[in-house]
């Protein structure tokens, strides 16, 4: 079972916008406000900024100030974890589902804020980029984790908030299982092929029951 971070497990939109809006400024760039940068929760970093900057040109340099914020002043810690999230998790871990976390953020963040709220021990692996770029395309890392874990596709499903988690997941022939409570909406899982929606945490082991029984 594939789980995605930001936006389905925890709600991580101040650490990451506010990180993004100081980079921008810090860069000299325009700084759309709050809610226009809701966008940003999801896709991988690079092509965001690339949009956001209006050319390749100064990615590099936004990449390291936005990391300067979020990690080294603790901007990946201001986080919400969505209210019955740790519930499903630790059911669906007890019940002898293998969580692996997929995420387009580099595991070397995805692991600290999984212990910040003690889930990481509900997970089996933790997978997620390198800082470098690599695998930040959730098809591409869900296919590193693939080999990497020896899965079947055939015996996996996706959770995810976002279009990149349902259309990366179907690359591979794994269903999703969109989540609501995040930031990507209905309409847009819906349009991107999701097998089936969930409106709350709470109600996310059933429904994996029922897409991937055991």
């Amino acid at each position: 079972m594939l789980l995605d971070l930001d936006g389905t497990i925890t709600d991580p939109a101040r650490g990451i916008i506010g990180s993004v809006q100081y980079a921008l400024r810090e860069l000299g760039a325009e700084v759309p406000d709050f809610e226009a940068l809701r966008w940003v929760i999801g896709p991988p970093l690079r092509p965001s900024f690339e949009e956001l900057l209006g050319s390749a040109e100064r990615v590099e340099d936004a990449i390291a100030l936005y990391r300067s914020r979020y990690q080294g002043s603790g901007g990946m810690f201001e986080a919400l974890l969505y209210a019955g999230i740790a519930d499903a998790l630790r059911s669906l871990a007890t019940e002898g589902y293998a969580l692996r976390l997929a995420t387009s953020k580099p595991h070397v963040f995805a692991r600290p804020i999984l212990a910040h709220f003690d889930v990481d021990g509900h997970f089996a692996a933790i997978h997620g980029s390198e800082l470098d770029g690599r695998n930040d395309d959730k098809g591409d890392l869900i296919g590193h984790i693939l080999e990497t874990d020896r899965i079947d596709a055939a015996d996996a499903v996706m959770v995810g908030d976002r279009k990149y988690d349902v259309v990366g997941a179907a690359r591979h022939g794994i269903a999703t299982i969109g989540a609501l409570w995040g930031h990507g909406g209905q309409a847009e899982l819906v349009a991107a092929g999701a097998a089936a929606l969930c409106e709350r945490p709470q109600e996310l082991p059933a429904l994996v029951r029922t897409l991937l029984p055991l």
